[in-house]
């Protein structure tokens, strides 16, 4: 089937060219004037002889180029693959090498690091190193190259639902990170059943103030662009700024992390009253404690979503009219989408049990790029094996216990992070927690938990241990010590890392993590 995405922008130039489709900082854009931003670039692509199956690299801040060679690489069969800006050195030279790259769109602040690495580079040929902004010697300049290129359609590349379209980089804890392939087919995908489950339509408002290279951009972007609503992308987070934009563009749907979320309701503009507009706010890329969810809900009820997935491929999605019911579940699997509960002996688990959760739907990737071996393990019999926990209510709604990496084995017992992480939230000095496994002679590892405080010096780390153990369900999730820091490592997309806070206690022990 000829399914391919790159169609979806010309139809809303020829059909709704006046609409506006894009904001970013001071700069809008209607369909038609996007369209043809993306066919100067798209052109500028062929000119440098890239052709259907190359990959293009990003490595971009959020930014209007990011958006159109999103769009760009769609029309001409280019495989995208979007690199955080934080990556560095070899970790950087590897994903570009693994991934084939043959050309990449940097800026002139990060053009001194990839200098460092060009050497260590197979595949990229002197003129195929770009600029979004500014003059460097062995940099071609973006905005020249789009100058004198036609703003009309490019020439017509034969995209297969099939085809590759972007390869996606996981966080990679230890190793390489691994290569994650979609296709046409599964950005169409999450075009119909995120633009379903979300309730967006051509009349919707959507703000993206994450990062555009974090897989969970992809939500809101691809109904967005599929059904011709307004995008509107802030460079950066910045709560305060969301909330205003939210207020003057009646924004309807956005979707954050966790960290943002709880950043968002502490700001000093914070005010529900501004943000009446919003039918959905979406949680996404990690668990989001009880006791936030509720304060959310309390603040603005009903517009409350939460998005359990993989890059890799399956999602389950709480509904805001599951949500009253079900509030410490993620949902439920969408239409077309299926979910089992495996033990570890491969047998279904019923109600209540605790097992891996498993799924399969049209968004599942078709493997790890050039790993056959990894893929092999992820997907057995057409089932994504996630490496989560969770269980599944009466009804078939999801619970997540918490990620299998992260549990903590104390004594030979199961300790979940996440039940003593919904506790500590509960103290009223507490604004953000993470819990993990440190080294403990006696009992192999032991809960420790970092956490962020409301105000500065409103509690001390062993008056909240003590708090905490006092109310705990059992004495093997007591908390060996706490540590109150100003922030959390966090990754582009703004999650809490907690292999950074962990690995310290384990080096100690030359325990690699």
């Amino acid at each position: 089937m000829h399914v391919n995405i790159g169609t979806l922008l010309p139809r809303h130039a020829i059909y709704r060219p006046d609409k506006t489709a894009v904001i970013f900082k001071e700069q809008q854009f209607t369909y038609f004037q996007f369209n043809q931003r993306v066919n100067r670039i798209a052109n500028a692509l062929v000119t440098l002889g890239l052709q259907k199956g190359d990959k293009l690299a990003t490595i971009l801040p959020n930014c209007l180029e990011q958006l159109e060679l999103f769009w760009a690489v769609a029309k001409l069969g280019v495989v995208v693959v979007p690199l955080s800006p934080m990556l560095r050195g070899t970790g950087l030279s590897r994903l570009l090498n693994d991934s084939d790259s043959v050309c990449v769109v940097t800026n002139a602040d990060f053009a001194p690091e990839l200098d460092k690495i060009r050497g260590d580079l197979n595949n990229i040929t002197s003129d195929r190193f770009i600029l979004i902004d500014g003059k460097l010697d062995g940099y071609a300049n973006y905005g020249e190259l789009t100058a004198v290129s036609s703003p009309t359609e490019p020439p017509t590349t034969p995209v297969h639902e099939e085809d590759a379209y972007n390869i996606i980089y996981s966080s990679g804890t230890t190793g390489l990170p691994k290569g994650i392939i979609h296709t046409h087919a599964i950005r169409a995908a999450y075009c119909t059943s995120f633009s379903t489950a979300y309730r967006i339509t051509p009349e919707s408002v959507i703000l993206h103030t994450g990062s555009l290279v974090f897989n969970g951009a992809f939500l809101t972007l691809m109904p967005a662009m599929f059904l011709g609503s307004k995008y509107i992308l802030h460079p950066y987070f910045d709560a305060a700024a969301l909330i205003e934009t939210v207020a003057q563009e009646k924004v309807t749907h956005i979707m954050m992390v966790p960290s943002q979320i709880i950043a968002m309701m502490h700001a000093p503009n914070f005010d529900p009253a501004k943000m009446q507009s919003l039918e959905m706010i979406c949680s996404v890329g990690a668990p989001l404690h009880l006791e936030h969810k509720e304060e959310l809900d309390r603040h603005l009820p009903g517009r409350f979503y939460e998005l359990y997935g993989l890059t890799e491929g399956f999602v389950t999605i709480l509904d805001k009219y599951d949500f009253p019911q079900k509030p410490g579940s993620v949902g439920s699997p969408p239409p077309l989408f299926e979910m089992r509960i495996v033990s570890a002996e491969g047998e279904l688990c019923g109600p209540g049990k605790v097992g891996e959760i498993v799924g399969r739907g049209p968004i599942t990737m078709p493997g790890y790029y050039k790993r056959p071996d990894l893929t092999a393990n992820a997907i057995r019999d057409g089932w994504l094996f996630s490496g989560d926990l969770g269980y599944m209510d009466e009804d078939g709604f999801l619970y997540l216990v918490d990620r299998q990496k992260d549990l903590i084995i104390s004594g030979g017992v199961n300790v979940y992070p996440r039940d003593i992480e919904e506790l500590i939230v509960q103290h009223p000095a507490v604004r953000e927690t993470a819990v993990f496994g440190i080294p403990d002679d006696k009992w192999g590892e032991t809960p420790m938990a970092t956490v962020i405080l409301n105000e500065p010096g409103a509690i001390s780390a062993d008056e909240l241990r003590d708090w905490v153990n006092e109310r705990v369900e059992a004495r093997y999730q007591k908390v060996t010590r706490i540590v109150i820091m100003e922030d959390f490592p966090r990754s582009v997309a703004g999650k809490t890392l907690k292999r950074i806070m962990r690995q310290p206690y384990w080096e100690d022990r030359g325990t690699e993590i």
